[in-house]
């Protein structure tokens, strides 16, 4: 590696590049410096937590280094940069997206599996599950036995299973186990 030059022109690409290519890790150094922040600033027009921000950006400025040998001199480092930025960012917005209609579709699903259960089953189910009676307190609530609680319970959950099994990998996955099992 050859000893940094005085003076380092960062918008002179073709000088820029070539160092790149050649492996000047302080050339590197020198564009990470200069455009992190710019890149930081650009990126938090399309997502606003910090930390997401400067990974994307680190993964742009990785990207530059591991595939420094396939620029081309003519290239605009700064446009090359801000494009692969923004392109990161879109793709992170639309995985978020997609996550957030998923939740939102497998959330319906469950409502209406909910609906369809037959009211003694749901009430018992809901009091338990959003308001965390136990089953005494349930029993109590409806003037039933515990025995009866836990049958209501039971049946909801078995019929929430089959109304929704082709959907349990998504909702294990998105809202844990916990609202098939017994407690």
């Amino acid at each position: 590696m050859q000893q940094p030059p005085i003076y380092l022109d960062i918008n002179n690409n073709k000088s820029i590049i070539t160092a790149l290519k050649a492996g000047e890790e302080y050339v590197f150094d020198a564009v990470y410096r200069h455009y992190f922040r710019r890149l930081c600033a650009f990126c938090s027009q399309y997502v606003s937590e910090q930390e997401e921000i400067e990974e994307i950006v680190q993964d742009t400025m990785m990207w530059l280094w591991e595939n420094r040998c396939s620029l081309m001199e003519e290239l605009t480092l700064k446009t090359l940069l801000f494009t692969i930025v923004k392109n990161k960012a879109l793709n992170r917005i639309s995985h978020f997206e997609i996550r957030r209609k998923v939740h939102q579709e497998i959330t319906e699903k469950f409502e209406n599996a909910l609906k369809q259960l037959p009211k003694d089953y749901r009430e018992a189910y809901e009091m338990n599950r959003n308001h965390r009676m136990t089953h005494k307190e349930i029993a109590e609530k409806l003037n039933v036995s515990p025995q009866t609680v836990n049958y209501r319970i039971g049946q909801a959950l078995k019929l929430l299973r089959i109304a929704l099994k082709d959907y349990l990998p998504l909702f294990i996955l998105y809202f844990g186990l916990d609202i098939f099992k017994q407690s």
